[in-house]
């Protein structure tokens, strides 16, 4: 959604002849990027707002009903607080200018470079929704990372980094993993080690396990499937072996015509703007992602545009304003694996 903030004071002739098709065109962008998704879209919960920032609490779970004789009652049980993560908003802004002699220029229709500067206004608000998102989970393995001016928190609701080998559950229960190393994409060691199709799909059903068997704040497993496979945009060799296992029906790499577990049962998204050294995958469950309040997007303003015209320069100018949040409400829904045969910093080995 766009909100458009009327100017004030008085409106040339020739402003009112642009007013009316620059917005059509941001209009129209809006439309066809919407439609387009994106990473916030896609791997991120997108709630609105209505707060300096928000809350997310979880506690722990009741236990099963207790067996109990005729007419006899049944102690009592209390769900407490067991972790809460708060998620400030940002403000972003962005302007665009629209000169004197490019009105003028304009007056039986509007200028090709005026069409060009709103359509990539649009553009760019949509682009900082979405590069933030991307930004929060490839540096994930950190506290923070700087987006635009802006640090962003990337702590989950224990303090640690959204990837990390020492996550706490429940009150002092102990701590678990989804940050792993090992065979990956490839097998071997060393220089001879070698691209593997039956590496991915044995760390793929590896991961499943582990993430099936993620605990929750009782200290019980939480029983999500992992479903959505988030790669680098730059490793060409990992993607195509990704979309080799995850899209075949039989086994690969043997004569013997093996059941393929994983086809048709994952999402492969590429993240482009995820630039790495190394080939490493995320594994997500879309299902934990909603209901543990994984990924969130916390649209606090949308898009609001305000136009005018500069008295000293007579240009027109369009200003966008918008403010929201993003963060990590759990870290259960989510796993990254990095491909070593070798201890990676932070990481446990599969």
């Amino acid at each position: 959604m766009i909100i458009y903030s009327k100017s004030s004071g008085l409106t040339p002739a020739a402003i009112g002849k642009l007013e009316t098709p620059i917005k059509m065109i941001i209009e129209h962008e809006s439309d066809l990027i919407t439609k387009q998704g994106g990473i916030a879209d896609t791997l991120f919960n997108i709630e609105k707002s209505s707060r300096f920032g928000e809350t997310i609490i979880g506690g722990n779970e009741f236990s099963v009903f207790s067996a109990t004789e005729e007419g006899s009652g049944v102690e009592g049980e209390s769900v407490a607080e067991t972790y809460s993560k708060f998620i400030e908003h940002i403000q972003f802004m962005k302007e665009f200018i629209i000169t004197a002699e490019m009105m003028e220029d304009a007056s039986y229709g509007l200028a090709a470079d005026a069409k060009r500067r709103a359509e990539n206004f649009t553009r760019a608000y949509y682009k900082t929704m979405n590069r933030i998102c991307e930004s929060a989970l490839m540096n994930g393995t950190l506290s923070s990372v700087d987006f635009a001016g802006a640090t962003v928190d990337l702590t989950a609701p224990d303090g640690k980094p959204l990837f990390s080998s020492e996550h706490a559950y429940g009150k002092d229960l102990g701590t678990q993993t989804n940050f792993y190393y090992g065979d990956i994409f490839s097998s071997g060691s060393g220089d001879s080690r070698v691209a593997s199709t039956a590496a991915f799909e044995a760390a793929l059903s590896e991961l499943s396990v582990k993430m099936r068997n993620m605990l929750d704040e009782n200290g019980e497993p939480l029983g999500y499937t992992a479903d959505t496979i988030i790669l680098p945009g730059n490793r060409p060799m990992a993607e195509t072996i990704a979309k080799k296992v995850c899209g075949s029906a039989g086994a690969l790499g043997n004569g013997y015509n093996d059941i393929n577990l994983h086809f048709g049962n994952w999402n492969v998204i590429v993240m482009p703007g995820w630039r790495t050294d190394d080939d490493r995958v995320m594994i997500m469950s879309s299902e934990a992602n909603k209901n543990l309040c994984g990924n969130m997007f916390f649209n606090r303003i949308p898009l609001t545009v305000t136009n005018w015209v500069d008295n000293h320069t007579g240009n027109y100018i369009w200003n966008g304003r918008c403010r929201f949040g993003v963060g990590f409400g759990s870290y259960k829904h989510i796993m990254l694996a990095v491909d070593s045969s070798s201890a990676v910093s932070g990481a446990t080995a599969i």
